[in-house]
């Protein structure tokens, strides 16, 4: 059994698509199906089946693919063995959904590695989907979720599923960051049909993972006006809304020291899907190493400075 053929159908599972994957693989789709074909044909079942969502896995290969996941993390373990280079290097990789509190937390965890060792840090900013497949098929080995909390035990299946187990670390309600100079911004509390005339900057590639069949769970986590500026990285936002004062954001609560240094305020708004949690996630034979508890230290003070205050 070709343990090559394993990532392939990992591929697969994650793009549920032949085409796309194959495009990931960078490899032809026939070459791709005939290695798909050998797999199943070597373990005696088929791994997929064609539905109107795309390819995707029968229950034995659901189980399978789990079982695939966790080979192809051994193996990376294996292999990482040999690389004695990094042997005393302050190792710490985490897939990250666009948070300023966590980015905050970030830079406090850099900023206290030993410098007289080796520093080996990956952080990716992207969105929950990507996350959840970057811890799964890796490098990463913790990453933080971000979901509505209405969809949590969908959210939680899905975990379970792929064998992740998760760590809550905050639950808070968005809120509407804009420029000091934004027409509603000597509002305390601004009512939700205020921002219908206003433009949107939101984040283009926040979609939420696929959990069920027919679940009907939207990408959008609101359809609040007609103009959107969708941007794919977090520095931007910022410049946007302090120089366009027409323009606001949801966002999780943002430390001071963001709002002062790019003139922005942020405002409650009561609106229906805006309780959001974040989840610490990793595999769940991966063991947390001192680094990464440091980390999950320095998340924890970085939110707690902001969630005390009259946001909470």
């Amino acid at each position: 059994m070709n343990t090559q053929h394993f990532k392939y159908a990992v591929e697969v599972e994650r793009t549920s698509s032949i085409t796309q994957a194959a495009e990931n693989l960078y490899m032809g789709q026939p070459n791709l199906s005939k290695a798909i074909k050998e797999l199943e044909d070597s373990i005696g079942y088929a791994i997929f089946e064609r539905t109107s969502k795309g390819v995707t896995p029968t229950q034995k290969g659901r189980e399978f693919l789990a079982y695939a996941r966790n080979i192809l993390h051994q193996i990376e373990k294996i292999e990482s063995l040999s690389d004695t280079a990094l042997t005393n290097a302050q190792n710490f990789n985490i897939s990250i959904p666009r948070g300023s509190y966590i980015a905050d937390a970030i830079t406090r965890f850099v900023a206290e590695l030993d410098d007289s060792k080796g520093i080996n840090v990956n952080v990716h900013e992207t969105n929950s989907f990507q996350v959840i497949n970057n811890i799964i098929d890796g490098p990463f080995n913790t990453g933080i979720i971000r979901y509505q909390a209405e969809y949590e035990n969908y959210f939680y299946d899905y975990l379970n599923e792929k064998q992740l187990r998760s760590e809550p670390l905050w639950e808070f309600d968005l809120l509407a960051l804009m420029s000091v100079n934004h027409p509603l911004a000597t509002k305390e509390i601004i009512e939700y049909e205020e921002l219908r005339e206003y433009t949107e900057i939101e984040h283009g590639d926040t979609i939420i993972p696929y959990l069920m069949q027919g679940s009907g769970i939207k990408a959008s986590i609101t359809e609040n006006t007609a103009k959107h500026i969708y941007i794919y990285e977090r520095c931007n936002q910022y410049d946007m809304l302090s120089t366009i004062p027409t323009t606001f954001m949801w966002v999780s609560p943002i430390p001071d020291k963001w709002l002062t240094r790019y003139n922005l305020l942020q405002r409650k708004c009561k609106a229906v899907g805006h309780h959001y949690k974040d989840v610490f996630i990793y595999l769940k034979d991966y063991k947390l190493t001192a680094l990464d508890r440091k980390f999950i230290d320095k998340l924890s003070e970085a939110k707690n400075e902001i969630s005390f205050k009259e946001y909470k």
